[in-house]
């Protein structure tokens, strides 16, 4: 299958989620997401994800969060445990395939320095409106992401495609959105501003094992 095939589906679908926001369509939520997150799955597939080690690693990660996804469409606490849960799982699959892949130890450092002060920020303004059984998952999980994009830019440094970095970055940031909407605010506004930025980090990093087969 060729590469731009999924990743024009993921795109179209995106649009569908972002439509479905604005216009309070939860069945449309439910079919276009989904599909969008399916898509970049396929992205990896085309790519060659199931051909080398490291694919299959970075693949076990766009498969836990395409699950969550799924989860997430409920938003019951339940469900956002779980969800919470899968999309750890992912990360941490996500960090086990940079470590493996090869990291520069330096920028890995100072990576992990530049993100420190940016999620202290992120937890200092979350804890308040976070409900107490989840406070602790909450700290752990932006303890997670953020030790993942610190191995992505280190397996940057560690002759990585750039992409790597670019879409843990943008995960990042969709994630923070992602918490805000949860946790602090809901607003159609801001879903259209981290929607496209979590597909994008998906779509890079799923494109991204082309580049280590």
């Amino acid at each position: 299958m060729p590469i731009h095939l999924p990743v024009l589906g993921c795109l179209l679908a995106l649009a569908g989620v972002i439509v479905s926001e604005h216009v309070h369509l939860r069945m449309g939520n439910a079919l276009f997401k989904p599909l969008a997150s399916l898509a970049f799955l396929l992205a990896a597939l085309a790519a060659g994800a199931l051909a080398t080690s490291h694919g299959r690693t970075v693949f076990v990660g766009l498969s836990l969060c395409a699950v969550g996804d799924v989860v997430l469409l409920c938003r019951s606490r339940t469900a956002l445990r779980v969800g919470m849960g899968l999309f750890l799982l992912g990360h941490l699959a996500y960090g086990t395939a940079f470590l493996r892949a090869g990291v520069s130890g330096p920028t890995t450092g100072v990576a992990a320095l530049g993100i420190l002060l940016p999620a202290v920020l992120v937890l200092v303004l979350l804890y308040p409106h976070v409900p107490r059984a989840l406070r602790v998952p909450v700290v752990g999980y932006v303890a997670v992401i953020s030790a993942m994009v610190a191995l992505a830019w280190g397996h940057v440094a560690g002759a990585g495609p750039l992409q790597v970095g670019v879409g843990a970055t943008l995960f990042w940031v969709s994630d923070v959105g992602v918490a805000r909407d949860r946790f602090v605010r809901r607003s159609s506004l801001g879903r259209t501003l981290y929607l496209p930025l979590y597909y994008a980090a998906q779509l890079l990093l799923a494109t991204s094992v082309a580049a280590a087969g």
